[in-house]
């Protein structure tokens, strides 16, 4: 039906007064007359409003419908209708009209022209009750100037809590245009700290038609996601309207200034909430930027628009803060959600120097977090160079909270915590959590920091016990790889050696201590050094493995296994004994693959078994591959698969560059990142002329 309103008002109306139109309401009839003014179609709703059925009225004049003669004449009500609809293509209006038992009610007309078939024309037209319409028309007047002007929230919800219409006092409350809304769920729009008790209360309104009154709620939305706010809340279930489906309404009031103490208890079940994310979040590994990371990562957003970890350089031991000295920084993280540019204030610099009376220095003086704002007097004292001191300024941060890092009477470094004009100044409260945090923080750091130390003497100690360069022979080409394991101080006590001997011959040596860190690679070095010894004076490998196992009860070495093989190019001869050790392989040059498991032994420092050996004989370019166990074993994987895993990479090329090829074992048999410490040694023999 054509409309008198334009698209613009008809949208707006509609907005306001969904769900249901006017015709949802009232009762319609719809009928037609032709061209001599005779009824030619009659709807349901006709029968309804004029009390004729289809039979008594088709083809009969349409005075019928209408009070005086019933033969209607060129002037009756019927043609005044019909008339108006041809020649002005549109009409509205009220007209007495005549129901079938003598009754006259006042009736309102919707009268239009349809073209026909071969040109011919009908006049339709659509009458309702006038009373029935101005009663509609009073009630949505009504429903629309409540949702225009009334200072309080209102709101309609679908039953998945999804808003189907609210008024402007509740978009301005939360901060979204009413557009924003439409169609999302309530959770997405309002935050609240009480671990969904307000969203299943309105469930239950939904669902078991259950009514609120007066309800306290504390949240924050998602226009002010950074405001406080308690409403006095009430809901009541929706009866099912035509054509719509059930939900529930609601009435809020913003009562957030009667209700400070909610607010505050609001937040301060929030920087709990926060504390308690943050600690489960910092900390997880013992790698100081993962830490720091970590850290920024809990303050933003949550608590801040921007933060920085940085820690201090220590020029010299001990680490002692002198307030009289510029301080220097390492910036190890940074975060921010603030447009640029804020991300290259907060991330473009690695180094940062304070000079002395800055604000760091006072706060590290006193050992408590401090809150300043950003302004002259601070970009002065802070910031050396001008450049940054404009950035700051542009960055759209309007305060700084400054929060120590110490641990364990040292001075990690500090944290910085920045809050634009969005959000509310820091607090009392906001200065204790920020040292909270930091306080975590630091002693995660600390944790990081021991944890470096002692990987970096580790990590020294078995670098100067491992072989620096290995014994070469032009009869043994030899390619060898150590891969430290990623657990604990990723050190351990795997360990090989090349040995030259007397008569051209060669003596390869691969072990492993059990356990990792400073003990084993210590345990590692001083049965390197010697195996080594004995090998220049032991003949026979499994004499050097009797006189390695004593050695290794004196030291008070509990387990160890070794696998020593003594190659002699005059011959072709290898004779090797083991301790425990992993089988060695033999790649033939016609790709077979041979495992020498005929003398296993028993671990070093278990003592009191005496050690076999065996002999093997080496053809012209076979290839020995000696390995530890952190190679072949893995979680979840039986030993034996990783076994034929090592054999099936050693017969795909079994004349390639040993170089390759041990890279290529590494590869595809090492996890990422490996579970053990892994040695392969790779020799490739030819016989002497």
């Amino acid at each position: 039906m054509p409309s008198d309103r334009s698209r613009d008002e008809q949208t707006a109306r509609q907005l306001r007064s969904e769900p249901g139109t006017l015709l949802e309401r009232v009762a319609i009839a719809v009928f037609g007359f032709d061209e001599h003014d005779r009824i030619c179609y009659w709807g349901p709703g006709a029968e309804t409003l004029f009390g004729y059925d289809s039979e008594a009225v088709l083809s009969n004049p349409g005075a019928v419908l209408f009070p005086g003669p019933a033969d209607g004449g060129t002037s009756g009500a019927a043609a005044r209708l019909a008339g108006r609809g041809r020649n002005e293509g549109y009409w509205r209006g009220r007209v007495p009209a005549r129901h079938r038992d003598g009754t006259v009610f006042d009736c309102g007309f919707r009268v239009f022209s349809v073209s026909g078939a071969a040109g011919r024309s009908v006049v339709m037209a659509l009458a309702s009750r006038s009373e029935e319409l101005d009663r509609v028309k009073t009630n949505l007047a009504f429903l629309d100037a409540l949702f225009e002007t009334c200072p309080i929230g209102l709101v309609m919800l679908d039953e998945e809590l999804r808003y189907v219409h609210l008024n402007q006092a509740l978009a301005d409350m939360d901060g979204l245009p009413i557009e924003a809304h439409l169609g999302r769920r309530m959770g997405e729009i309002m935050v609240t700290s009480d671990d969904g008790a307000y969203l299943r209360m309105l469930r239950a309104v939904a669902t078991e038609g259950r009514t609120v009154a007066g309800t306290l709620v504390g949240m924050r939305t998602l226009g002010h996601p950074d405001r406080d706010q308690v409403r006095s809340v009430s809901f009541f279930p929706l009866s099912q309207a035509v054509g719509t489906r059930p939900g529930l309404g609601g009435l809020m009031v913003d009562v957030t200034d009667r209700e400070q103490a909610i607010v505050e208890a609001t937040a301060g079940r929030r920087r709990l909430a926060l504390l308690d994310r943050a600690t489960a979040k910092i900390g997880t590994t013992l790698d100081v930027n993962v830490t720091a990371g970590e850290l920024v990562a809990a303050a933003v957003p949550d608590f801040s628009d921007a933060s920085v970890v940085e820690l201090v350089e220590w020029t010299d031991e001990p680490e002692v803060f002198n307030p009289e000295l510029p301080l220097v920084t390492r910036r190890i993280a940074a975060g921010t959600v603030l447009p640029p540019p804020a991300g290259e204030l907060v991330s473009g610099l690695e180094f940062v120097t304070y000079p002395p009376g800055s604000s760091i220095h006072e706060m590290l003086r006193t050992g408590r977090p401090v809150s300043v704002p950003v302004n002259e007097e601070f970009v002065t004292r802070t910031v050396v160079h001008q450049a940054r001191a404009r950035l700051l300024i542009d960055s759209g941060l309007t305060g700084i909270l400054i929060a120590p890092l110490i641990a364990r009477g040292t001075v990690q470094g500090l944290t910085m915590f920045g809050r634009s004009a969005a959000r509310p100044a820091f607090t009392e409260q906001d200065l204790s959590l920020a040292g909270e945090l930091a306080s975590r923080a630091a002693l995660c750091l600390d944790n990081a920091r021991l944890y470096s130390r002692v990987q970096d003497i580790a990590l020294t100690l078995q670098r100067a016990l491992l072989p620096t360069a290995l014994a070469t022979s032009p009869h043994v080409q030899v390619a060898h790889r150590y891969v430290p394991g990623s657990h604990i101080t990723e050190v351990g006590g795997d360990w090989y050696d090349v040995i030259s001997l007397s008569g051209g011959r060669l003596a390869l040596v691969v072990g492993d201590v059990m356990g990792h860190g400073v003990p084993a690679a210590a345990a590692m070095g001083r049965l390197r050094i010697t195996a080594k010894a004995l090998a220049r004076h032991i003949q026979e490998p499994q004499d050097l493995l009797t006189e390695l196992d004593a050695c290794a009860l004196d030291a008070g070495i509990d387990l160890a296994t070794c696998l020593y093989v003594l190659y002699d190019p005059t011959t072709g001869h290898a004779r090797l004994a083991s301790a425990g050790h992993p089988p060695p392989l033999v790649l033939h040059p016609d790709g077979r693959v041979e495992t020498v498991d005929d003398v296993l032994g028993v671990p070093l420092g278990v003592g009191g078994s005496p050690f076999l050996a065996t002999d093997i004989v080496l053809p012209d370019n076979a290839t020995l591959a000696l390995y530890t166990d952190g190679l072949i074993e893995a979680r979840g994987q039986d030993i034996d698969d990783g076994l034929e895993a090592l054999r099936a990479e050693l017969r795909r090329t079994a004349d390639g560059p040993l170089e390759a090829t041990a890279d290529r074992i590494l590869a595809n048999l090492l996890p990422d990142p490996p579970g053990d410490d892994t040695v392969l040694v790779l020799a490739r023999v030819r016989r002497a002329l």
